[in-house]
């Protein structure tokens, strides 16, 4: 049996895959454990070998993802090679990482006792990737839990079942053994029934979600019954902080960017860009010019900054924040109809107060709220006002200033003078809050997929009260 995914702009069959059902995932899970244990007994520089081959595969297939991103999500060509080029770097970094999996041994109190602390993979690790970007995110779920000489299994995206099945045959291509690498397809009507399913099975062990807040707690709920570890990368409301003495030009750059990028899509988009009173004006009007001159296209065409949403929902939903917004007395700088049920141009909405749903509610699409501040005090507070807390950022002058505003920002990822967006593979990446816990990259991933041991060794007779 299998489900079709529909090109959101032109309503065309994108892909078709396979719908499995829950009753077909004993078996995967039974084959990923069954695996594992050559797996994690291979050496690091044979695994560190095989996950350099799959970043080479990955990017042999460059114009598949193009085509598979384009057809299901809407995509611009951009944005697939953006991908394209962060998840090889991630599968580059995680191969690095397999000699840096060290434990340390630890002075004991106890004479003659030699304490160590050792890292070891865990088992069966389930990763479930979203739709926005999908090769990164695909990626990220199962190349550290590799390298870490875990199996995986990869509950693929009903919105892009092609693109993240064209991560698993990258892999395969690398050489991985049979069962270490696992892909789990499903049709949308099934994906709570799936996922339960797969969490429940009592051969994965621990768990990686990236995707909404509201599915994040249910997943932690599940999880929690059976006692098993998450990460969980969620939801964002991403401040940019603009002070009295920052570049504007910098700041507007910065600002467009993070907002817009994959028409803001992405869980570090730029939501709220909270400006002093002393420069708003002028950062309004600079940021006005800037971004009514960034235009929304057919992606397949490849001629705008811009290209379609996900679903014609995304429109629903963003339409309504900015129609509460105004209703409530904002004002609308810049903005249009949408063209093709999912062609929506890029919204900036000013003059945006605490108490609109435009400065709470998460709109993951192409409108930005900007908000006045008295002074940077206000500015920090504002940032503060938000369950959510995943990425920000800090334009001004003075370094200095913007390490100490960074510091009383409650996020996990904050940036001084750079854009909201930003990752790199070997960075530690996570949030707060609603926006979940655990930390993606570099060594602080290991801790995420690794067991941490203490083993001891006596080397001289014991002695004992009894």
């Amino acid at each position: 049996m299998e489900f079709e995914r529909k090109n959101p702009l032109t309503g065309d069959v994108a892909s078709t895959a396979q719908a499995m059902q829950a009753s077909d995932i004993p078996a995967i899970a039974a084959r990923a454990a069954g695996a594992f244990p050559a797996w994690s007994a291979m050496g690091p520089n044979a695994r560190r070998a095989v996950l350099m081959k799959a970043a080479t595969a990955l990017e042999s297939r460059a114009d598949a993802f193009v085509e598979a991103m384009m057809g299901e999500i809407g995509a611009t060509k951009g944005w697939a090679l953006f991908n394209l080029g962060l998840a090889a770097s991630m599968v580059r970094e995680a191969a690095a990482l397999t000699t840096q999996i060290a434990g340390e041994v630890i002075p004991s109190d106890k004479p003659g006792c030699l304490a160590m602390a050792l890292r070891e993979p865990v088992g069966v690790i389930l990763g479930i990737a979203p739709w926005n970007a999908p090769i990164i995110l695909g990626v990220r779920a199962i190349a550290v839990p590799l390298a870490c000489g875990n199996a995986v299994i990869l509950k693929a995206s009903e919105q892009c079942p092609r693109t993240h099945s064209l991560i698993i045959e990258a892999f395969a291509e690398a050489g991985f053994p049979d069962g270490v690498v696992n892909v789990v397809t499903n049709a949308p009507a099934d994906a709570a029934e799936i996922v339960g399913a797969l969490i429940d099975a009592p051969e994965v062990k621990r768990i990686n979600f990236t995707g909404s807040t509201a599915v994040g707690r249910i997943i932690a709920v599940r999880a929690a019954q059976h006692l098993k570890p998450c990460l969980l990368e969620l939801g964002g409301k991403a401040p940019l902080i603009v002070l009295d003495d920052a570049d504007l030009d910098e700041a507007v750059k910065a600002a467009a960017f993070g907002a817009f990028m994959n028409q803001g899509q992405i869980c570090m988009s730029t939501e709220r860009i909270i400006v002093v009173e002393s420069v708003a004006a002028a950062f309004a009007a600079k940021f006005k010019a800037k971004v009514a001159g960034m235009a929304v296209g057919d992606p397949r065409e490849g001629t705008t900054p811009l290209g379609a949403v996900v679903d014609a929902r995304t429109v629903a939903h963003c339409q309504s924040l900015i129609d509460d917004a105004l209703t409530q007395g904002a004002e609308l700088l810049t903005g249009g109809e949408t063209t093709h049920n999912v062609l929506m141009p890029a919204h900036v909405v000013a003059g945006v107060t605490q108490d609109m749903k435009l400065f709470r509610d998460e709109s993951f699409g192409p409108v930005v709220a900007v908000i006045t501040a008295r002074d940077e005090a206000h500015a920090i507070e504002l940032a503060n006002d938000t369950e959510y807390g995943l990425s920000a950022a800090v334009f001004t002058g003075d370094t200095a200033r913007g390490l100490r505003v960074a510091r009383q920002i409650k996020s996990g990822i904050c940036h001084v003078n750079g854009p909201t967006v930003h990752d790199e593979a070997q960075m530690p990446f996570g949030g707060v809050g609603a926006s979940g816990y655990g930390r993606f990259g570099g060594k602080a991933g290991i801790d995420s997929f690794t067991e941490l041991r203490w083993i001891t060794m006596e080397t001289q007779p014991g002695h004992f009260p009894i």
